[in-house]
């Protein structure tokens, strides 16, 4: 069975996603969860840095000015880190990262798109930082480039980017 796929619908584009269900199925299915809950439909891009990656997934986002956007979980709160032996994917290019605050079993519905390859990332490398991939942009990679080239102020887009919906095809 192949992996499901889900259309991101920014104000700047669409961007298409493979979800990796098959090796990462707790991460890939609470993005899938919280998606067709309609959860980050209306939520912005809240942080935004060149050569690094775009977040997003922060219920305080809905206002693209909050000072709490970055800091929220998801409904059902955090979920269990997944770390399985046959899913060492490293952060590449256009692979969805699960953001969390680099404490332990501490992901919930913030993730992030890489947009240059942040090896130094990936759970199975020595170090601090672990956000285990669960997904890649397999259409839309010049939608990411827009919005990772968008001019920010404090890793904040100065012109809001919204995600208009979130649409998962099983």
């Amino acid at each position: 069975m192949a992996n499901p796929t889900a259309v991101l619908q920014t104000s700047l584009g669409d961007i298409t996603v493979e979800l990796f269900t098959d090796v990462m199925p707790i991460t890939a299915g609470n993005f899938i969860k919280l998606a067709k809950s309609g959860f980050y439909d209306g939520l912005h891009f809240h942080r935004v840095i060149k050569n690094f990656m775009i977040q997003f997934g922060c219920p305080h986002s809905r206002d693209p000015n909050s000072s709490r956007a970055g800091t929220g979980n998801g409904p059902d709160g955090t979920i269990e880190d997944e770390h399985p032996a046959n899913a060492q994917i490293s952060n590449e290019p256009g692979t969805l990262s699960m953001a969390n605050t680099g404490r332990p079993n501490s992901g919930s519905c913030q993730f992030f798109i890489n947009t240059v390859h942040n090896s130094y990332l990936d759970w199975f490398t020595p170090g601090q930082s672990k956000h285990p991939v669960f997904g890649r942009v397999v259409a839309g990679m010049e939608v990411l480039n827009a919005i990772e080239t968008t001019p920010t102020q404090n890793d904040r887009p100065i012109t809001p980017v919204q995600m208009i919906s979130v649409t998962v095809n099983d």
